[in-house]
């Protein structure tokens, strides 16, 4: 950074500290009642008064109460973006210079008076001249990256003094909030992301009639400007209330609800911001999602274990329930307190006996027993739940039987019994084999560098072996039904031989028989 840099550099941060001192932001780090000046809409005014970087970490804060509480959360989805409009004289040289064309080249029409804009984009109607299509064309601002890149360095310098100085503050982690922000808001300047998430949307729902995803036109579309298909139909909101000629208000909520579950629970690739405003409903009655930007992505391991917590849940046992927080590592054993556990049987009590369709909310409940905790929840969890409770409204806005809950559980069930199927069964075994096979290939080293430790004494054993002969038995049928496991998963790949239900019979034969072995070796284990 040149000496003039670093000059701009700190008279930003001056001007950032003197916002926050008339704000009394720093009454964030101290206990409630310290500063008698201090309101919940400080930080929202703040923010407004700071420019898009802040803007957009307010509204990444308004989803996550765990981190600042329901209070600020809820004020800060108040927030207003006071960025100016861009000139359109000004977006047309983004537009020609990122598409290398004169406007009227690419358009028959374009109007110049935007849809809609916000802190990073303002987007157009216009008509394509080579097909007469009628596209949104999202336009990101001009030198809006240089005005966002110092604020963003500035607020990760600032989170790494806080949390080095302010203990409180690393309950938070604020190093690793200001990096995820960091991450996000550069991933969202990059037009190109988008148009990635909507190909990855668009693949995934290609055989689901009800759901409409906008055609994006790459040849048009750079990290910059967007090309997409403009919706013609309704805001979700317009149906609230309403009745439009050919828009079943039943059907859309439950659209919405089983198409953002088919996200979540089966492709693991989601919508992370549906709220009304993201989505539309075409004339034809499809629902549409829009704006791509912010994407959540949740491997196998996740949505398994996501499932069986939403049906423990479900269930009402408060034990199974916080076992499964604990195995998933949303709570901590430090964090497994008498009183957060006297909380979820609470909750979980004021459900008891309900019928499925008066359960709607209590995911909500769950996520805010937690926030009181002060637990800071895994982001995907934050976005997922988010996720559920804005479908959730909206569903019930639609149609007053709407049933969310009922759903949740359809699908939890589907994803527990898919684990299950014999085609997934042969991936995991050969996940296995892959693992058995990193570990064989490591065992000499880890070995060596072992028997070198003990060598110079920096290891010490100590023995005193009890009921070896049976230990060595029960190990003996573990390692065969471990070779069992592998050795059917193998036939089963190869796909040769005989076959029983259209899998190898062999490898039937040997899951069959590493179950019974398994089996005993469970009744031997619980006998003794």
């Amino acid at each position: 950074m040149g000496k003039e840099e670093k000059k701009v550099a700190r008279k930003r941060f001056d001007e950032i500290m003197g916002v926050a001192k008339n704000h009394h932001l720093a009454n964030l780090l101290k206990d409630k009642g310290e500063d008698e000046n201090f309101e919940v809409s400080d930080l929202r005014y703040a923010m407004e008064e700071l420019g898009p970087a802040f803007i957009k970490l307010g509204q990444l804060l308004a989803t996550r109460p765990d981190m600042v509480g329901n209070e600020i959360a809820d004020d800060l989805k108040l927030l207003r973006d006071n960025t100016p409009l861009t000139p359109f004289d000004e977006i047309r040289e983004v537009i020609e210079g990122e598409l290398g064309q004169p406007l009227e080249e690419i358009y028959s029409e374009f109007n110049e008076e935007p849809l809609g804009f916000a802190s990073i984009g303002q987007v157009y109607k216009a008509t394509l001249k080579e097909n007469g299509m009628d596209v949104a064309v999202k336009v990101q601002k001009p030198g809006i990256r240089e005005v966002i890149e110092p604020d963003v360095k500035i607020l990760i310098k600032v989170a790494g003094t806080v949390d080095k100085y302010v203990s409180k503050s690393r309950t938070y982690n604020l190093p690793a909030m200001a990096k995820e922000f960091e991450r996000s808001i550069f991933k969202e300047l990059n037009y190109l992301e988008e148009v990635k998430n909507i190909g990855k949307i668009t693949k995934n729902f290609e055989d689901v009639e009800y759901i409409k995803i906008p055609e994006v036109y790459p040849q048009l579309c750079t990290s910059k400007v967007i090309n997409m298909e403009l919706i013609d139909g309704y805001e979700l909101p317009d149906l609230y209330d309403n009745e439009i000629e050919g828009i079943n208000n039943a059907e859309i909520a439950q659209y919405g609800c089983q198409s953002y579950l088919k996200q979540v629970l089966i492709d693991g690739f989601f919508h992370a911001d549906p709220h009304p405003g993201n989505l539309f409903v075409t004339r034809d009655n499809r629902l549409c999602y829009i704006d791509f930007g912010m994407i959540g992505v949740v491997n196998d391991t996740f949505r398994s274990n996501f499932a069986q917590l939403v049906l423990l849940l479900l269930d009402g046992n408060s034990h199974h329930l916080i076992n499964q927080l604990l195995y998933m590592n949303i709570i901590t054993p430090e964090q497994n307190t008498d009183e957060f556990k006297e909380d979820i049987d609470d909750l979980l009590n004021s459900y008891l006996g309900v019928d499925m369709d008066q359960m709607d909310g209590i995911f909500d409940d769950l996520m805010n027993v937690m926030i009181r905790h002060n637990i800071i929840l895994p982001r995907e969890f934050v976005m997922i739940g988010r996720g559920i409770i804005l479908i959730e409204e909206a569903g019930d806005k639609l149609d007053p039987h709407f049933n969310l809950t009922a759903e949740l559980e359809k699908f939890a069930k589907d994803m527990i019994k898919s684990k299950f199927e014999p085609g997934n069964l042969v991936g995991g075994g050969f996940n296995y084999i892959v693992e058995i096979e990193h570990l064989l290939k490591d065992l000499p080293d880890r070995l060596n560098s072992t028997l070198d430790k003990v060598e110079k004494g920096e290891i010490e054993l100590t023995m005193n072996h009890t009921g070896l002969d049976d230990l060595k038995n029960q190990l003996s049928i573990s390692l065969i039904v471990s070779a069992l496991l592998v050795g059917s998963s193998i036939a089963i790949m190869a796909d040769k031989g005989p076959k029983v239900w259209d899998i190898s019979a062999i490898g039937f034969l040997g899951f069959l028989f590493s179950a019974i072995l398994g089996i005993y070796l469970i009744i031997k284990y619980i006998r003794n």
